[in-house]
Protein backbone atom coordinates (compact mmCIF):
# COMPACT_ATOMS: atom_id res chain seq x y z
CA UNK A 1 0.00 0.00 0.00
CA UNK A 2 2.87 2.39 0.89
CA UNK A 3 4.47 1.69 -2.29
CA UNK A 4 1.58 2.60 -4.26
CA UNK A 5 0.90 5.71 -2.61
CA UNK A 6 5.23 6.65 -2.97
CA UNK A 7 4.27 5.91 -6.91
CA UNK A 8 1.49 8.41 -6.93
CA UNK A 9 3.64 11.10 -5.31
CA UNK A 10 6.05 11.10 -7.50
CA UNK A 11 3.74 11.56 -10.43
CA UNK A 12 4.09 15.03 -12.22
CA UNK A 13 0.82 16.73 -10.92
CA UNK A 14 -0.60 17.70 -14.08
CA UNK A 15 -0.45 14.68 -15.65
CA UNK A 16 -1.57 12.91 -12.89
CA UNK A 17 -4.60 14.94 -12.76
CA UNK A 18 -5.02 13.92 -16.34
CA UNK A 19 -4.94 10.31 -16.19
CA UNK A 20 -7.24 10.13 -12.85
CA UNK A 21 -9.86 12.12 -14.57
CA UNK A 22 -10.12 10.01 -17.55
CA UNK A 23 -9.89 6.92 -14.94
CA UNK A 24 -13.14 8.79 -13.13
CA UNK A 25 -14.81 9.46 -16.38
CA UNK A 26 -14.40 6.08 -16.99
CA UNK A 27 -15.68 4.36 -13.99
CA UNK A 28 -18.74 6.84 -13.90
CA UNK A 29 -19.91 5.71 -17.56
CA UNK A 30 -19.16 2.23 -16.23
CA UNK A 31 -21.87 2.66 -14.07
CA UNK A 32 -24.10 4.41 -16.11
CA UNK A 33 -23.70 2.28 -18.83
CA UNK A 34 -21.91 0.34 -21.75
CA UNK A 35 -18.39 1.76 -22.94
CA UNK A 36 -17.86 -0.24 -25.52
CA UNK A 37 -21.51 0.60 -27.03
CA UNK A 38 -21.09 3.16 -29.65
CA UNK A 39 -24.29 4.48 -29.61
CA UNK A 40 -23.76 4.61 -25.66
CA UNK A 41 -20.22 6.67 -25.74
CA UNK A 42 -22.21 9.40 -28.96
CA UNK A 43 -24.64 10.21 -26.24
CA UNK A 44 -22.04 11.32 -23.72
CA UNK A 45 -19.24 13.40 -25.98
CA UNK A 46 -17.82 10.64 -28.63
CA UNK A 47 -16.59 12.66 -31.36
CA UNK A 48 -18.65 11.87 -34.76
CA UNK A 49 -18.27 13.90 -37.87
CA UNK A 50 -21.84 14.91 -39.40
CA UNK A 51 -22.61 16.28 -35.53
CA UNK A 52 -19.30 18.51 -35.69
CA UNK A 53 -19.43 19.60 -38.77
CA UNK A 54 -23.28 19.40 -39.35
CA UNK A 55 -24.73 20.36 -36.55
CA UNK A 56 -21.76 22.39 -34.73
CA UNK A 57 -21.36 20.09 -31.71
CA UNK A 58 -17.36 21.07 -31.88
CA UNK A 59 -16.97 20.25 -28.06
CA UNK A 60 -16.73 16.64 -28.90
CA UNK A 61 -13.29 17.33 -30.54
CA UNK A 62 -12.56 18.24 -26.60
CA UNK A 63 -14.97 15.48 -25.03
CA UNK A 64 -13.81 12.42 -26.82
CA UNK A 65 -10.13 12.87 -25.44
CA UNK A 66 -11.47 11.93 -22.37
CA UNK A 67 -13.66 8.54 -23.19
CA UNK A 68 -12.60 4.82 -23.72
CA UNK A 69 -14.23 2.19 -25.56
CA UNK A 70 -13.53 -0.65 -23.01
CA UNK A 71 -11.40 -0.97 -19.88
CA UNK A 72 -8.64 -2.18 -21.98
CA UNK A 73 -8.51 1.10 -24.33
CA UNK A 74 -8.49 3.08 -21.02
CA UNK A 75 -5.71 1.07 -19.64
CA UNK A 76 -3.66 0.84 -22.72
CA UNK A 77 -3.53 5.00 -23.04
CA UNK A 78 -3.01 5.85 -19.44
CA UNK A 79 -0.16 3.06 -18.88
CA UNK A 80 1.58 5.06 -21.64
CA UNK A 81 0.95 8.09 -20.74
CA UNK A 82 1.09 7.52 -16.75
CA UNK A 83 5.08 7.17 -17.89
CA UNK A 84 5.37 9.45 -21.08
CA UNK A 85 3.68 12.44 -19.88
CA UNK A 86 5.39 12.26 -16.70
CA UNK A 87 8.61 12.76 -18.98
CA UNK A 88 7.37 15.60 -20.76
CA UNK A 89 6.08 17.90 -18.18
CA UNK A 90 9.48 17.42 -16.18
CA UNK A 91 10.85 18.99 -19.32
CA UNK A 92 8.56 21.40 -20.75
CA UNK A 93 6.59 22.64 -17.42
CA UNK A 94 3.23 22.38 -16.28
CA UNK A 95 1.57 25.18 -18.78
CA UNK A 96 3.67 23.77 -21.72
CA UNK A 97 2.32 20.29 -21.04
CA UNK A 98 -0.51 20.78 -20.99
CA UNK A 99 -0.44 22.98 -24.41
CA UNK A 100 0.97 19.59 -25.61
CA UNK A 101 -1.51 17.39 -24.97
CA UNK A 102 -4.30 19.11 -25.32
CA UNK A 103 -3.83 21.13 -28.35
CA UNK A 104 -2.43 18.15 -29.90
CA UNK A 105 -5.74 16.17 -28.98
CA UNK A 106 -7.28 18.49 -30.30
CA UNK A 107 -5.18 19.00 -33.44
CA UNK A 108 -5.52 14.97 -33.85
CA UNK A 109 -9.14 15.04 -33.86
CA UNK A 110 -9.36 17.91 -36.22
CA UNK A 111 -7.01 16.23 -38.94
CA UNK A 112 -9.43 12.89 -38.12
CA UNK A 113 -12.55 15.02 -38.83
CA UNK A 114 -11.49 16.22 -42.19
CA UNK A 115 -10.13 12.72 -43.48
CA UNK A 116 -13.66 11.24 -42.12
CA UNK A 117 -15.19 14.14 -44.58
CA UNK A 118 -12.32 13.47 -47.46
CA UNK A 119 -13.40 9.35 -47.40
CA UNK A 120 -17.42 9.93 -46.40
CA UNK A 121 -16.70 6.93 -43.81
CA UNK A 122 -18.38 7.84 -40.67
CA UNK A 123 -17.30 6.35 -37.34
CA UNK A 124 -17.52 7.19 -33.45
CA UNK A 125 -14.08 7.80 -32.52
CA UNK A 126 -13.11 8.35 -28.98
CA UNK A 127 -10.17 7.98 -26.47
CA UNK A 128 -6.81 9.86 -25.41
CA UNK A 129 -4.44 8.34 -27.67
CA UNK A 130 -4.25 11.74 -30.06
CA UNK A 131 -3.31 13.68 -27.15
CA UNK A 132 -1.01 10.80 -26.15
CA UNK A 133 0.45 10.78 -29.70
CA UNK A 134 1.00 14.37 -28.93
CA UNK A 135 3.47 13.65 -26.28
CA UNK A 136 5.47 11.14 -27.93
CA UNK A 137 5.72 13.81 -30.19
CA UNK A 138 6.92 16.27 -28.17
CA UNK A 139 9.60 14.07 -26.50
CA UNK A 140 10.99 12.77 -29.74
CA UNK A 141 11.76 16.54 -30.79
CA UNK A 142 13.21 16.97 -27.43
CA UNK A 143 15.51 14.15 -27.74
CA UNK A 144 16.35 15.03 -31.17
CA UNK A 145 16.91 18.86 -30.24
CA UNK A 146 19.61 17.81 -27.71
CA UNK A 147 21.02 15.06 -29.44
CA UNK A 148 19.84 11.79 -27.84
CA UNK A 149 21.50 13.40 -24.47
CA UNK A 150 18.23 12.34 -22.03
CA UNK A 151 18.79 9.57 -20.00
CA UNK A 152 16.69 6.37 -20.83
CA UNK A 153 16.10 7.68 -24.25
CA UNK A 154 17.92 7.88 -27.09
CA UNK A 155 17.12 8.82 -30.91
CA UNK A 156 16.71 5.38 -31.86
CA UNK A 157 14.63 4.23 -29.17
CA UNK A 158 12.36 7.45 -29.97
CA UNK A 159 11.77 6.62 -33.49
CA UNK A 160 11.30 3.37 -32.85
CA UNK A 161 9.22 4.16 -29.97
CA UNK A 162 6.78 6.54 -32.49
CA UNK A 163 6.94 3.95 -35.88
CA UNK A 164 6.19 0.85 -34.05
CA UNK A 165 3.03 2.97 -32.00
CA UNK A 166 1.97 4.34 -35.61
CA UNK A 167 2.74 0.57 -36.97
CA UNK A 168 0.24 -1.11 -34.92
CA UNK A 169 -2.45 1.65 -35.24
CA UNK A 170 -2.45 0.84 -39.08
CA UNK A 171 -2.31 -2.87 -38.41
CA UNK A 172 -4.98 -3.05 -35.89
CA UNK A 173 -8.76 -2.63 -36.37
CA UNK A 174 -10.98 -0.02 -35.11
CA UNK A 175 -8.00 2.79 -34.76
CA UNK A 176 -8.17 6.02 -35.48
CA UNK A 177 -4.89 6.44 -37.32
CA UNK A 178 -5.63 10.29 -38.21
CA UNK A 179 -5.92 11.09 -34.95
CA UNK A 180 -2.65 9.57 -33.95
CA UNK A 181 -0.28 10.95 -36.65
CA UNK A 182 -2.19 14.54 -36.19
CA UNK A 183 -0.90 14.45 -32.72
CA UNK A 184 2.27 13.05 -33.03
CA UNK A 185 3.02 15.61 -35.62
CA UNK A 186 1.71 18.69 -33.63
CA UNK A 187 3.28 17.46 -30.52
CA UNK A 188 6.56 17.54 -32.19
CA UNK A 189 6.05 20.79 -33.81
CA UNK A 190 4.59 22.16 -30.25
CA UNK A 191 7.89 21.24 -28.55
CA UNK A 192 10.18 22.29 -31.64
CA UNK A 193 8.39 25.69 -31.13
CA UNK A 194 8.78 26.20 -27.57
CA UNK A 195 12.42 25.09 -27.27
CA UNK A 196 13.12 27.57 -30.24
CA UNK A 197 11.48 30.32 -28.54
CA UNK A 198 13.12 29.49 -25.24
CA UNK A 199 16.91 29.01 -26.76
CA UNK A 200 17.23 32.02 -29.32
CA UNK A 201 20.42 31.56 -30.98
CA UNK A 202 21.81 28.57 -28.30
CA UNK A 203 20.72 25.58 -27.64
CA UNK A 204 20.41 25.25 -23.42
CA UNK A 205 20.53 21.88 -21.73
CA UNK A 206 17.17 19.88 -21.34
CA UNK A 207 16.94 20.19 -18.08
CA UNK A 208 16.28 24.19 -18.81
CA UNK A 209 13.68 23.48 -21.29
CA UNK A 210 10.74 24.56 -18.57
CA UNK A 211 12.08 27.92 -19.27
Amino acid sequence: MQEAVDFIKSRQPVNLAIVVTNILVFLILSVMGDTENGYFMLVHGACYTPYVTEYGEYYRLLTSMFLHFGVQHLFNNMLVLMFLGDEVEKMAGKLRFLAIYFVGGLAGNIVSVVYDLYTADYRVSAGASGAIFSVIGALLAVVLLNRGKIPAYTKKRMFLMASLSVLQGLTATGVDNCAHIGGLICGFLLAMLFHRKLTFEERIPVEDFRG
